[in-house]
């Protein structure tokens, strides 16, 4: 198919998402950091550490570290790689994405690709459902929203207005407008969502409609590009998010993701409000506006399909 890679492409872009993502963690690590002493002063060409120096603290020659940066990724041990870990200090999500460029990058066969098509399980969306007073929904890790409870939906009204299904948390953060009021904490959601959009490239390299998100928002938005490029990787279970909601106002809402095992890359998203908080009252106004909305587009429905009757006994 035109315009698709074959699997060389992909690990000959593993080869250079290792270098880039490697060199970038270098550069944030300065020799007092890892404990080493510093020579040269002011005439040191990096403010980093140096690929020697990563090598020392890693325990492996230079040259073996210098061939690895440049993507030769095949037979690396897990010693190797805990070397690597610790001297650039890797925390756990960027440990796994390492690993899961080294994989991609020493892979002499085409990885099996799962379905692009990706559905919620029913049983996963009677949990949704049961949790009435929790917005709740369900997504994978390109950050399209596949399932939502009723509360889950009128939280994220603004993320499905798009008309583009399934809407998507990432295309609304870069390319509509309204994101910018919608999450008052605007830029740090924007870096943590390339921080998941990165951590899942590396987890499945081959996944067409992942690798198509990535070059529409690398088309279409400049503040995508520079935050794609700085390389960074996170895996988010747990925080706080700031809303202002177009109809309910200001919400300060803790949550959390939980892993769906059974589901490769799906996870349950929960959010919350503090008991008799200001975001609790706003939640709960927001409660009834879903309710009233779910009401009247029932009736409306049903009031269609009334009309549709008489028009077919006519």
């Amino acid at each position: 198919m035109a315009g698709q890679k074959d699997d060389r492409d992909i690990r000959g872009d593993a080869r250079t998402e290792i270098r880039e993502f490697l060199s970038t963690r270098r550069a944030k690590i300065s020799p007092e950091q890892a404990g080493l002493p510093v020579y040269g002063g002011a005439r040191r060409r990096v403010s980093g550490l140096r690929r020697e120096e990563v090598a020392l603290l890693a325990g492996i020659s230079t040259e073996y570290y210098t061939r690895l940066e440049r993507g030769n990724a095949i037979g690396v041990s897990d010693s190797v790689i805990d070397g690597i870990t610790h001297a650039l200090q890797l925390d756990d999500a960027e440990r796994t994405h390492l690993l899961d460029l080294l994989r991609t990058a020493g892979t002499t066969r085409p990885q099996r690709r799962r379905p692009t098509l990706q559905r919620v399980r029913p049983t996963v969306q009677r949990v949704l459902d049961s949790m009435s007073g929790t917005p709740a929904l369900v997504l994978n890790g390109r950050l399209d929203i596949l399932a939502a409870n009723v509360l889950g939906s009128a939280l994220f009204s603004p993320v499905y207005a798009a008309p583009v299904r399934p809407p998507n948390n990432a295309r609304f953060v870069f390319l509509d407008p309204l994101a910018t009021e919608f999450f008052r904490d605007w830029d740090t959601v924007a870096t943590d969502t390339i921080a998941l959009l990165r951590a899942e490239v590396g987890r499945d390299p081959y996944d067409r409609q992942t690798s198509d998100l990535i070059g529409e928002l690398s088309t279409r938005s400049e503040q995508f590009r520079v935050r794609w490029a700085a390389y960074n990787v996170r895996i988010h279970t747990t925080g706080v998010k700031r809303f202002h909601h177009p109809v309910v106002g200001d919400l300060e809402l803790p949550f959390e993701s939980f892993p769906l095992a059974a589901d490769p890359s799906q996870s349950l998203l929960t959010y919350t409000a503090e008991p008799g908080s200001s975001s609790q009252d706003a939640l709960n106004l927001l409660a009834s506006w879903a309710a009233t909305t779910t009401e009247a587009d029932s009736a409306t429905a049903a009031e269609r399909a009334d009309g549709t009757e008489r028009l077919t006994d006519r």
